[in-house]
């Protein structure tokens, strides 16, 4: 490709519009152009990036047996409604009607209609395991689309679906697209970290997402430096405490009052001077409009995440100060757990077993002190419901654990029977028996990816793109684009040559300075940069300039073969360069 017939439109400015350097970076190269928010346009190098990430992907999709498929990406509203997400699922869908008034759904993801194909095409265990994939655009109504393609309405993704007679095979087929998932990053060239993950409304059993460690990163994750532990902070859950024996015979429960205090700091400053660890933090939430008391030690948060699964929904919220009074008779800051009965009470499991506690009373101006939980609040459901907080011990092996923000560019689900069970994907098992299809599903944002690996890969100076997925690996630049004259020349004889090679190569033609020529292929990304120039002709040589190396000087006879030793170093496993 020659440069002057493309359509490769740099900025030497930073839109005002980006607020990341990799949606910068994305903009300035000419890779994206903005149509409306959460909306981009591929301009010509850009498509490029994303048809070789998908080529990876289909190849390792293939490599581990998935089968491709394509499903429309207008799904009927009545199948959202079968599986139960037309509502759980309201926030992010766009739904749409028809000139008879019938509603549709935009997918945003493809487990209904996969599951409905699967229902009426395979009925024999003889027909499992079978995975199917797809790359396609999904459309998700993000109420702050935001950072370029990472949080965009419309985005292309490629979701695969596996199909089981049963949990150990469902586990098999998950490990392979666990293993097919680090192969793609690797490859694509990004350093990914794979996390323990919350299901979410997705539900199932277990998941990981896989995650680029980065400070603009939208989640956080919990990860042990010995390598042991690794979990976003949605699902992490920290080495439970031990009880020393000191804090076994616990004291009569005191009621004291406490006027005016109706915070967990206001009860830690004296008079009273209860830390706050030694507090029990009492909040009544409604699920589906029915009461829960939730209680966490007083210097830990509620994990709203953690939540939802505990509750089976995430349909809930904290009930108001009227609402609350007129279950436990008592306003916030003074709320207890002792004695209650009128609605479930689930405790954090950081509680459990702990002595010498303070709560409220239920009664406004007053707490209760020395609360043995074992004790006095036997009626608690157990569950993890704070949120891990860095420092704290791994619960494999103790160290100390760390948290940092990434970005997630994968997500693997090991779904179980939710979804065949409700749209009929039944099979008949080897002892005549019909069971559900136990499934799962594992996704991976490829324009996320794309610029995720611009956001881990980059300089002062633009983009850094691994070989594999550059839109062009080499950059031919000609600091003189007069025809018949000896550097445009041997520019056209060398960019003939290194296509015969199958060497991915763009020609700069343009008729601009050094200068300017230079600087766009350092932005634009292209891993390796050979100059022609009178200066470096008369001596018979070539400059070669890796992205990120040093400038080196080639005889011209050697020129060929030594772009081809660098394109193969750079990425051995490309077809077509011997």
């Amino acid at each position: 490709m020659r440069w002057t017939q493309s359509l490769i439109p740099t900025l030497r400015e930073t839109p005002s519009e980006a607020e990341i350097i990799s949606h910068q970076l994305l903009l300035r190269a000419g890779l994206i152009r903005k149509l409306g928010g959460g909306l981009y346009t591929f301009l010509p190098l850009g498509l490029r990036i994303l048809r070789k990430i998908e080529a990876i992907i289909r190849q390792e999709m293939d490599r581990a047996g998935a089968l491709e498929v394509l499903m429309p990406a207008l799904q009927p509203a009545d199948l959202w409604r079968q599986s139960g997400r037309l509502e759980t699922a309201a926030d992010v869908l766009f739904r749409v009607r028809d000139h008879a008034q019938k509603e549709w759904v935009l997918g945003p993801t493809h487990e209904e209609v996969i599951t409905s194909l699967v229902a009426g095409e395979i009925s024999s265990y003889r027909q499992l395991p079978r995975t199917f994939y797809q790359i396609q655009t999904k459309f998700r109504d993000e109420i702050r689309p935001r950072f370029g393609l990472m949080r965009a309405r419309e985005f292309i993704m490629k979701d695969a679906y596996s199909f089981d007679l049963t949990d150990a095979a469902a586990q098999a087929s998950y490990q392979r697209m666990f293993d097919a998932y680090e192969r793609i990053f690797r490859r694509c060239g990004l350093q990914t970290m794979p996390v323990e993950a919350d299901t979410g409304v997705m539900g199932g059993k277990l998941s990981h997402e896989f995650m680029v460690p980065a400070e603009t990163g939208e989640n956080q994750v919990a990860f042990c430096p010995a390598g042991d532990y690794a979990a976003n902070l949605e699902k992490a859950a920290g080495a439970k405490p031990r009880r020393s024996s000191s804090e076994e015979s616990p004291a009569d429960l005191e009621r004291f009052p406490t006027p005016g205090v109706t915070t967990i700091e206001g009860l830690s400053r004296e008079p009273h001077g209860v830390p706050a660890e030694r507090q029990i933090k009492t909040l009544v939430y409604l699920a589906d409009s029915r009461p829960v008391l939730l209680l966490l030690r007083g210097d830990d948060y509620l994990n709203e995440n953690k939540l939802a699964g505990v509750l089976g929904t995430p349909v809930f919220r904290a009930a108001t100060a009227d609402e609350i009074f007129d279950l436990l008779g008592a306003h916030p800051g003074s709320l207890g757990a002792i004695g209650v009965t009128r609605c479930p009470v689930i405790a954090d499991e950081k509680l459990q077993g702990a002595v010498g506690m303070t709560t409220g009373a239920n009664a406004d101006g007053y707490h209760v002190r020395h609360v043995s939980v074992a004790r006095d609040l036997p009626q608690v459901r157990w569950a993890d419901l704070r949120t891990l907080r860095a420092g704290e011990p791994c619960p494999v092996c103790g160290h100390p654990l760390e948290i940092r923000r990434a970005i997630e560019v994968g997500h693997v689900f090991k779904l179980g029977t939710k979804y065949s069970q409700a749209l009929g994907a039944w099979v008949l098992a080897e002892d005549g028996r019909q069971q559900p299809a136990v499934m799962g599903c594992y996704g991976i944002g490829v324009t996320r990816t794309l610029q995720a690996v611009v956001e881990q890969s980059h300089d002062k100076d633009g983009i850094l793109w691994p070989a594999a997925i550059a839109p062009y690996q080499v950059c031919l630049t000609p600091l003189s684009v007069t025809p018949g004259q000896p550097v445009f020349d041997h520019a056209l004889n060398l960019y003939a040559a290194l296509g015969r090679q199958g060497v991915d190569v763009i020609l700069d033609d343009r008729n601009e300075r050094p200068g300017v020529k230079f600087k766009d292929a350092d932005l634009v990304g292209f891993p390796l940069r050979v100059s022609l120039g009178d200066k470096s002709l008369a001596r018979g040589e070539i400059e070669l300039k890796p992205r990120n190396g040093s400038l080196q000087s080639v005889r011209l006879e050697q020129a060929e073969e030594r772009i081809l030793e660098i394109c193969r170093m750079m990425n051995p496993s490309q077809p077509g360069i011997p």
